[in-house]
């Protein structure tokens, strides 16, 4: 866990939250359910309860530079609470995902956010001895060599229960990538097997906020289903029912330790990294802030090509990367999917896809206070 809060990468403390809002004390997590015991799956030798797994994290920002460029990912076997408070159509869980860990950090949904710079080539050790099904890694964006492309089929490597391999991922591409498990693609991207890797140009200039958001659509009957559940699910005829900013889903969403708020103060530059790890578009809707697409799919727009907009339309795999100016009058102000239906928990509305850009002044506010409500934050 670390001190700060909102989206991945925010610079806003704990403490300066704290005193934006006026509140005392320290950080709960109000209105979390525990999983719901279900029957163990089936094809798993653990045969765990989902009340005995871990609950999934908000992604956390992984500076590969700073532990000499090498990152062990593990996956562990957990529960997703996208939204677990009674508000706004919760809770919401997926009951059975399986998170990437990295390190000895919390396993999370999406991935960690695995970030280098130009140059600095890493090592990324699969560590399966305690997994009981084959993963394996696969990175998009930058140029490797064949055996480390992470796809089973085409390289012969396959990382069974019990073993462990490292591949080579050589940070030769600047820009924002994806990566995830390419052994049987359409189900473990769908159980949460996925994150973004971020290369750094050389002489790369940080704005004041720069943050992560990885949007995500799921049906929920293969989660629940692999939680031993009876329900019927095929990937030929997927029926997306939960929509997530960072693995959650609105009101949860605007939590400022479990969510990924925009949390910015008057005249800061803020530069959002985006990701779709999804199998739909998703056209995402800054509320009163004009933005510039300044990458894609990891390649730099040249200044003369960018032009202001307020709709970033996402499609699957794709990454942009938009800047704007907390310029605005200070207020709260909704970042969402535009495709209604994605902005929903079941039938209630607002919810899933709904995030929102929040500035330092109106913290203190009686209407920031009742959405903390809402996202079960307790100061």
């Amino acid at each position: 866990m670390t001190d700060h809060v909102g989206a991945p990468g925010t610079t806003l403390s704990r403490r300066q939250f704290m005193k934006a809002t006026g509140a005392a004390g320290t950080f709960g997590l109000a209105g979390c359910v525990a999983p719901t015991n279900t029957e163990a799956e089936a094809a798993t030798a653990a045969q765990q309860s989902a009340a005995s797994l871990p609950s999934a994290a908000k992604p956390q920002v992984v500076d590969a530079t700073e532990q000499d460029n090498q990152v062990t990912l593990r996956a562990v076997t957990s529960t997703l609470p996208v939204h677990p408070g009674d508000s706004m159509g919760g809770p919401v869980e997926l009951p059975r995902v399986w998170a990437w860990q990295a390190d000895d950090r919390a396993p999370s949904v999406p991935g960690p956010i695995i970030r280098t710079t130009e140059g600095e080539d890493i090592e990324v050790t699969l560590d399966n001895t305690e997994a009981d099904m084959p993963h394996t890694v696969h990175f998009h964006g930058v140029r490797k060599t064949w055996e480390n492309d992470g796809v089973p089929t085409t390289t012969g490597i396959t990382v069974m229960p019990g073993e462990s391999h490292t591949y080579e991922i050589p940070a030769n591409v600047p820009g924002t990538h994806l990566y995830h498990c390419h052994y049987q693609t359409h189900r473990h991207i769908d159980m949460g097997m996925y994150g973004v890797f971020r290369v750094d140009p050389k002489g790369y200039e940080p704005a004041d906020q720069e943050l992560f958001m990885t949007v995500k659509d799921w049906d929920s009957r293969l989660n629940r289903q692999l939680a031993g559940e009876s329900v019927s699910y095929s990937p030929r005829n997927r029926q997306p029912d939960v929509f997530t900013i960072n693995g959650r889903a609105a009101p949860r969403t605007l939590h400022p330790e479990d969510g990924s708020p925009v949390l910015v103060s008057q005249g800061d530059t803020v530069r959002i990294h985006f990701a779709n790890n999804g199998y739909m578009n998703h056209p995402i809707h800054t509320h009163n802030h004009r933005f510039r697409v300044v990458e894609k799919d990891g390649s730099r727009i040249p200044e003369a090509a960018q032009y202001e907009e307020d709709i970033l339309d996402l499609a699957p795999a794709e990454r942009k990367t938009i800047e704007f100016e907390a310029d605005a009058d200070p207020g709260i102000y909704l970042m969402h999917c535009h495709k209604v239906s994605h902005a929903m928990n079941g039938d209630s509305y607002p919810g899933g896809m709904v995030g929102g850009i929040v500035y330092e002044s109106v913290m203190d506010s009686d209407i920031f206070a009742q959405l903390m409500e809402y996202a079960g934050y307790e100061p």
